[in-house]
C-alpha cells in the first residue's frame, strides 16, 4: 500500500512522506530520499506508481499551492524499495496547475460507517494544541474544532467552547478564574479565490465555558505569558516586512491601555512558566530568518537582547518550544538543512540568560513540546517519543515511546500538572494523564 503524507511547515516549506506499507508483515518504508508533501498516489500498474508533489517551498512561488508536480516512479519490484531509495533526479517534473481535491467529507462517512457497524458513536476529535492543569483537578484544552474545553477530574466534560478551526494556546489569567486562547485560520479556496475568516482571541471564563470577550486582531496573533501578560500582534504577515509587537495586560479588558509597540521581525517563541515575555527576533532585514536573537521584554516595552538563538554560528537553528528553570531558559529546535531533517539535527539545549550553553542533548526528532518541574525536562516528539531530561545535566532520566492501549501515539502539547503528573495532548486528540517514573 503507498500512503502519501505532507502538510505545509509554517514558515515555507511543504514536507512530507511517501510510506509504503507492506501488508502482510505491517513494516513501513519512508521511500522519499528528502522530505516532500505528496499531494496524491495513483497505481498505474503493479510496477508504476504516480505521484503529485507540491512545490518543495512558496518562497518565491506566489502559485505553490495551486501547483504540483506530476511523476510516474517505476519499480520491478516495490517490495523491495527501501529507506530513502527515491531521490530528488526522479521526482524532477515542471510545475503545472493542481486541483487539490478534499476527500474529508468522504472520509467522515467511512468512519462513521464503520463505527456503527461496530456498534459505537464516531465523532472527529483530532489535534491537542495545548494542554493545562488547574489546582482543583480539572484539565485544559485546546484542540481543532474546539477554541478551549474543560474536564472534570472525574474524566467528564465540564464544558467546551466550539470554533472553526479551534484553538492553539493557553493563557490564565493570574487569579485563575479565567482562559485566553486564540484561535488561526485557514485560508479556503472558493471559487478562483483564497478567502480567510478572521481570527479571534478570547477570555473565557473557566467556571461555566463563558465567553466574556473576544478581540479580532485582523491577521493571526501569539498569545506571549511572562509577569505581564501580553499579545503579540503581527500587523503585517508578509514575509520580509517589519512586523508590530503590542502589548496589553491580558488581566484587564483587551480594550484597555496598550503598553507599548515597535517594530521589529518576530518569530513564535513559546515559553512556559515565564518570569518575563520573551521574544525570537530577526535583527537583519535582509535575513529575517538567520539573525535570530532570544530577547526579553520589559514592563515598559523595552526589547532587552539576551544571547543569538543558535550556540553554533554556523548552524542555522528553528525555534520551538521552551520553559524557564530559574535564571536559564530550556528550548527545543532544528538545525536547517537544505535537504531536510539532518540525522542529529534536533536539539534540546538549556542556556543561561547570558548565553552560556549549560548543557545540549542531540536527536533526529524535532520536539513539540516539552516542560518541567523543576528536576526533571519533559520533552515530546513528532515521532511519538517522550523522553526525560536531567534539568541539572541534560542526561537521559528514561524514554518511551507513547502507546495507548497498544496503539502508538504521538505528543502534540504537553504540560506539568499541578499535582506533578503529566498531561499529553496528541495528534489523535486524546488528552492523557501519566504518571512520571522515578
Amino acid at each position: 500500500m503507498a500512503v502519501g503524507t505532507g502538510r505545509y511547515d509554517g514558515g515555507y516549506s511543504f514536507e512530507g512522506e511517501l510510506l509504503l506499507i507492506h501488508l502482510d508483515s505491517g513494516d513501513v518504508v519512508s521511500a522519499l530520499q528528502y522530505p516532500r508533501e505528496v499531494l496524491s498516489v495513483e497505481w498505474r500498474s503493479e510496477t508504476a506508481l504516480r505521484l503529485v508533489l507540491a512545490p518543495c517551498d512558496d518562497w518565491e512561488n506566489p502559485q505553490a499551492r495551486e501547483q504540483g508536480h506530476a511523476v510516474v516512479v517505476a519499480r520491478s519490484d516495490w517490495g523491495t524499495v527501501g529507506q530513502g531509495a527515491i531521490g530528488a533526479q526522479e521526482l524532477a517534473a515542471p510545475a503545472e496547475p493542481v486541483v487539490q481535491p478534499d476527500h474529508s467529507a468522504e472520509a467522515r462517512r467511512i468512519l462513521a460507517d464503520l463505527a456503527a457497524s461496530a456498534g459505537r458513536q464516531w465523532s472527529v476529535r483530532r489535534r491537542v494544541w495545548a494542554v493545562a492543569g488547574m489546582e482543583d483537578g480539572r484539565v485544559l484544552a485546546t484542540l481543532d474544532g474546539v477554541l478551549a474545553e474543560s474536564w472534570l477530574p472525574s474524566g467528564d466534560l465540564q464544558w467546551a467552547v466550539e470554533d472553526e478551526e479551534g484553538g492553539r494556546q493557553l493563557v490564565l489569567t493570574s487569579d485563575g478564574a479565567s482562559v485566553w486562547t486564540n484561535a488561526e485560520r485557514r485560508s479556503r479556496r472558493k471559487g478562483r479565490r483564497w478567502e480567510t475568516s478572521a481570527p479571534r482571541i478570547a477570555r473565557i471564563a473557566v467556571d461555566t465555558g463563558q465567553v466574556l470577550e473576544t478581540l479580532s486582531p485582523g491577521v493571526s496573533a501569539v498569545l506571549v505569558a511572562g509577569d505581564q501578560r501580553t499579545i503579540l500582534r503581527p500587523l503585517d504577515g508578509r514575509r520580509k516586512s517589519p512586523e508590530r509587537l503590542l502589548m496589553f495586560d491580558l488581566d484587564g479588558p483587551v480594550n484597555g491601555p496598550e503598553v507599548g509597540h515597535f517594530d521589529l521581525f518576530n518569530h513564535p517563541f513559546p515559553v512556559r512558566r515565564a518570569s518575563r515575555p520573551y521574544v525570537l527576533v530577526g535583527t537583519d532585514p535582509d535575513k529575517p530568518h538567520r539573525d535570530k536573537w532570544v530577547t526579553a521584554l520589559g514592563a515598559d516595552g523595552t526589547l532587552r537582547r539576551l544571547f543569538p538563538h543558535s550556540w553554533i554560528p554556523e548552524e542555522h537553528h528553528f525555534g520551538g518550544p521552551a520553559v524557564e528553570i530559574e535564571q536559564s531558559l530550556v528550548y527545543a529546535g532544528a538545525v536547517h538543512h537544505g535537504h531536510g531533517l539532518q540525522p542529529g539535527g534536533a536539539y534540546v539545549v538549556r542556556r543561561s540568560l547570558n548565553g552560556s550553553v549549560q548543557w545540549h542533548y542531540r536527536t533526529d526528532h524535532p520536539a513539540t513540546a516539552l516542560d518541567t518541574d523543576g528536576n526533571t525536562v519533559y520533552v515530546a516528539y513528532n515521532s511519538g517519543a517522550l523522553t526525560a531530561l536531567d534539568a541539572d545535566d541534560g542526561s537521559v532520566r528514561w524514554h518511551t515511546e507513547l502507546e495507548v492501549e497498544g496503539a502508538p501515539t504521538t505528543a502534540l502539547s504537553l504540560a506539568v500538572a499541578p499535582q506533578g503528573h503529566l498531561l499529553i495532548g496528541t495528534v489523535d486528540g486524546r488528552i492523557l494523564e501519566c504518571r512520571p517514573r522515578p
